[in-house]
């Protein structure tokens, strides 16, 4: 019992010191509450000071609560203090740009970001309005910034916020410029954040200047440069933000370009915090397009798009053959694509439009591009996961034309934005059906065209959300202690470990591959599972049959494999 008194005391007493620092009323007030309930407020508590976020190469994310543990004016004042302190340090010239979405906090915190810039002497640019982060990776190479910060938490849940930084050219060198900051910079700018000192100590200046709509109207104005001028407009399009920021962007891209503006689900049309038609604000997540879909349903959409909530991702429903309705007729079904199926399609469409220089995915996603290179005679590259590393993918060995990932984020134009961004992605995908539509074709009928070719390359996804993230770590130690031998009866004939580099384990056999992770953003644990079948005779449905059935059966014997 002394032991447990001790360690009460113990937290008592580090509460109140960060509530002497705090410069948020707020959450004084919310952590004060919290005091006042102990010993029965303990475990909370102890969680909330559990340690700091860390600052890594995808920024902070957590909860909206106060305390170290937790996304805060007083984590964000430091933080901001911490990277301006390290962008003086490396001699950094040029202005801060600072975005933000809708969440809640996120306003608050970008210009407290912009104060603690222009204390530090450094001029602040804060975009007009909540926008997607693409509209915020493109202001940084367009304004010529030194870096850029976008708060938000992607398709995290409401009570989530987040802080990602983007370096300039002159930090972020030829490959990186607009692009998510990699090691060493993480840890730099980690390190600056621990140095500073008291937060009443941190200067504030002006809340800095608010950018216009110029330059959103510039974004739009390029996006619609990355799909050809005179190409076929007739497409009706069913749109979702998923009550994020994504909206009014790209109706207007889509206006721009000449297509018809696309209908948009009235429920999930303007920004919402809390997100109050999903249970997970991520177009993956089961039944976040239902509305979606029944929008496109009764307006006879030729295809689905989602955007999540900051519009750095691009989801595709198209319709997928005819199911019997109660009233007797038939009405169409519909089916998500997968990531891959969507990097495939913007990809080859690309190779069809000429686009020659590097394509570019990630050890997670399908080898079909790799095929499809290899084909085409066309430079391949894949990379660790993440946009930071695919916008660097082959080292400046040829220009980056084209990279993806298999969670829905596509970079269909690097010189515009080196990030992911699925305003031009939507752009590409839309111009893509609409002269497949002309021919009397759909994107299925192109997919089709290319498991024909090389095969169909059936990927799906082991996924597993913990409340402990000790359950992660001991699955990828069970895996590491016992590797399968063999996958759907055959042999396992390569096995990578790529620790210390990343936690991830990745088995091959002839005709199926296997990558296993932690997943970077969320408390998952994922098993990315391919198989490759062969389509000899043609008969691509069959070959689809024969693929579905064998990656369902992975499935089975990798959750057993994981223990999970």
């Amino acid at each position: 019992m002394a032991a447990d008194t001790t360690d009460i005391d113990d937290i008592r007493e580090r509460a109140r010191r960060w509530l002497a620092d705090d410069p948020d009323p707020t959450s004084r007030d919310e952590l004060t509450a919290v005091l006042d309930q102990l010993p029965t407020s303990a475990p909370e508590l102890a969680d909330r000071f559990a340690g700091p976020l860390t600052f890594g190469t995808a920024g902070l994310r957590g909860p909206l609560r106060a305390g170290p543990n937790g996304m805060n004016l007083a984590v964000v004042t430091q933080a901001a203090a911490g990277l301006v302190a390290w962008l003086a340090a490396q001699g950094g010239t040029g202005p801060l740009v600072i975005g933000y979405d809708a969440r809640h906090g996120s306003r608050q915190f970008a210009e407290r970001t912009a104060q603690v810039a222009t204390g530090a002497g450094r001029a602040a640019l804060l975009l007009p309005r909540p926008l997607p982060t693409p509209v915020l990776a493109y202001a940084v190479r367009q304004l010529g910034a030194v870096a850029g910060v976008m708060v938000t938490a992607s398709h995290n849940p409401p009570q989530d916020n987040g802080y990602k930084v983007y370096l300039g050219a002159g930090l972020g060198g030829e490959l990186g410029a607009g692009a998510q900051i990699v090691p060493p910079a993480d840890a730099g700018i980690e390190a600056a954040i621990r140095a500073v000192g008291p937060l009443i100590q941190v200067p504030l200046g002006r809340p800095g200047d608010v950018l216009g709509d110029d330059l959103v109207a510039s974004y739009v104005e390029r996006a619609t440069a990355v799909i050809a001028p005179d190409g076929p407009r007739d497409l009706t399009v069913a749109y979702t933000p998923l009550h994020g920021v994504g909206a009014a962007v790209l109706t207007a891209a889509f206006a721009r370009a000449g297509f018809p503006v696309p209908g948009v689900v009235p429920e999930q049309a303007e920004p919402d915090p809390a997100f109050p038609t999903v249970s997970f604000p991520n177009p993956e997540e089961p039944g976040a397009v239902d509305l979606l879909i029944a929008l496109a349903d009764s307006t006879g959409a030729d295809l689905a798009i989602a955007n999540d909530p900051d519009a750095d991702r691009c989801a595709v429903v198209v319709r997928d053959g005819a199911v019997p309705a109660a009233a007797g007729a038939d009405r169409q079904s519909w089916r998500m694509l997968r990531g891959d199926e969507v990097g495939a399609l913007l990809a080859d469409h690309l190779m069809r439009r000429g686009v020659t220089g590097l394509y570019a995915t990630t050890i997670v996603s399908s080898s079909l591009l790799r095929a499809m290179c290899a084909a085409r005679g066309l430079p391949y590259d894949e990379t660790l996961t993440g946009f930071k590393w695919i916008v660097r993918a082959g080292g400046g060995s040829a220009p980056l034309v084209y990279g993806y990932e298999e969670a829905l984020g596509y970079c269909v134009a690097p010189d515009h934005v080196r990030d992911k961004d699925g305003i031009t992605a939507a752009l590409t995908v839309a111009e893509l059906a609409a002269g497949l539509k002309a021919q009397g074709r759909t994107l299925t009928d192109r997919l089709d065209e290319l498991a024909a070719e090389f095969g169909v390359h059936h990927t799906d996804q082991l996924s597993v959300r913990v409340d402990d993230l000790r359950e992660i770590a001991d699955a990828m130690a069970r895996i590491r202690a016992a590797t399968p031998t063999t996958l759907l009866g055959h042999p396992v004939d390569s096995t990578q470990d790529l620790l210390p580099e990343a936690d991830v384990v990745i088995l091959r056999t002839g005709a199926a591959r296997v990558v296993i992770r932690p997943s970077g953003t969320e408390p998952k644990l994922k098993a990315y599972l391919e198989v490759v079948e062969p389509v000899p005779d043609g008969d691509v449905a069959a070959a689809r049959a024969r693929a579905s059935a064998a990656i369902a059966q992975l499935r089975s014997e990798m959750s057993a494999a994981l223990g999970l």
